[in-house]
């Protein structure tokens, strides 16, 4: 077994946090975790949502998400309201507040990208790419555990 800081697992986990607590400090002038920063920026770009499509953009579970919109709306950011043509279904609109921050925190990206050492388009893109390759790799890991751990075995037979 490697030692922990040779580990792809480790490493990934430690730039999770650390980049994390980056955004932790820079939102905090304004009250936002780093999951409603991304909530506010996928609302941005993407314009209204329902619940489902919002969670499901953010990959973010609905017993993580309600709470988080609550709290989102009490801020005054965003409503939630119940469709009239199917009232299971609630759609998020931002409030006039909430597309305000858009300009006010136009500076994030370029900070977290100025932070991380990455200087140029095409290294963020490569960085990007990559790590879209891993989530995809590691959803078949997840949702077939038993095929790779017998695929790995036939490869490496006792």
């Amino acid at each position: 077994m490697p030692a922990v800081d040779q580990l792809v697992c480790f490493a990934l986990y430690a730039a999770n946090r650390t980049t994390t607590q980056a955004y932790r400090a820079l939102l905090e002038p304004w009250n936002l975790t780093y999951p409603q920063y991304i909530a506010l920026v996928t609302l941005w770009n993407d314009g209204d949502q329902t619940v489902g499509s919002l969670g499901e953009a953010l990959q973010l579970d609905s017993g993580t998400l309600s709470p988080m919109l609550a709290r989102m709306e009490s801020a005054g950011y965003l409503t939630r309201s119940r469709r009239a043509d199917d009232e299971r279904v609630v759609s998020v609109t931002l409030t006039d507040r909430g597309t305000e921050l858009r300009t006010e925190l136009a500076h994030i990206p370029q900070c977290i990208a100025a932070g991380s050492g990455i200087t140029d388009a095409d290294s963020a893109r490569e960085l990007i790419d990559a790590l879209h390759q891993l989530t995809e790799a590691m959803k078949g890991l997840r949702d077939h555990p038993d095929e790779v751990r017998d695929a790995d075995a036939a490869r490496h037979p006792a």
